[in-house]
């Protein structure tokens, strides 16, 4: 899909089709173009037709509010457009950890880690795309209480995510007080931008992270959790957030990294 921002094209994503509008709302929003709903006035296909004459739907027009800087849009500004491919380092870290408008490190909220071993068997639960193929990554945004608000499929991972956050932006929900992102593959250092934009107090993934995401993490204030697999996991970043029982008791069920 080619997403244009005020008529000029910004960026090509491989994606799954459908949820675009939330799709473009949170690559905007983690890419730091917009901040709230209201500054995007119109999201709309554009006419892209494939060797029969047929609309592919390919392609999505989004339309800023006059509020909104015209410079936000340009590549040149926007480091994300650069440190997305994970690799950036210090200047990366340092730019995520100025920008976002929704730092994360000040959220007070708690999360079990009974509830957190809970949360990939519900997020499983909701991939029907993926009970059909068995190819899509999956993203979904949990209360603290474990409770889904939202989850997301799609081919790529950082699509998946940029839906969520897309649909928490269009029905309030940003930034994600409380919440807890969990991700199907692994945490990278571009899943963590995007949590962290939105202001995500916990990401959990069912993979390792990688550890310039967890410098990210901590830097950004993000309680960061890794290996989220059946009764255990790792907590790399801010692991304060993270309630568990006494380390000594026979049937913990959290692994050493907690």
């Amino acid at each position: 899909m080619e997403l244009r921002v005020n008529g000029r094209a910004l960026v090509v994503t491989m994606r799954t089709p459908g949820g675009d509008v939330e799709l473009a709302h949170g690559f905007l929003l983690t890419e730091g173009v917009i901040t709230a709903a209201a500054d995007v006035l119109t999201a709309r296909y554009c006419r892209s037709v494939d060797a029969t004459g047929r609309n592919t739907y390919n392609v999505l027009d989004v339309a800023l509010a006059r509020h909104v800087p015209a410079a936000a849009t340009s590549l040149q500004r926007n480091f994300y457009a650069s440190a997305s491919c994970g690799v950036c380092g210090k200047a990366s870290l340092e730019a995520v950890r100025t920008c976002t408008v929704f730092p994360p490190d000040g959220d007070q909220v708690m999360v079990s880690a009974e509830t957190l071993a809970a949360l990939p068997d519900r997020l499983r639960a909701a991939q029907r795309v993926f009970d059909t193929t068995g190819g899509l990554h999956a993203a979904g945004l949990f209360a603290a209480d474990g409770s889904l608000l939202a989850a997301r499929e799609d081919v790529g991972r950082h699509d998946a995510v940029d839906k969520v956050l897309g649909w928490a932006m269009l029905v309030g929900r940003v930034p994600a007080t409380g919440c807890v992102l969990v991700v199907s593959g692994r945490a990278s250092f571009e899943l963590g931008q995007k949590a962290a934009m939105a202001g995500v107090p916990v990401l959990a993934a069912v993979s390792a992270p990688s550890s310039l995401a967890v410098e990210l993490a901590e830097q950004a204030g993000v309680t960061l959790v890794g290996f989220l697999r059946g009764m255990s996991m790792n907590v790399y970043a801010h692991a304060g957030r993270v309630r568990t029982r006494d380390l000594s008791a026979p049937n913990r069920l959290w692994g050493s990294g907690v």
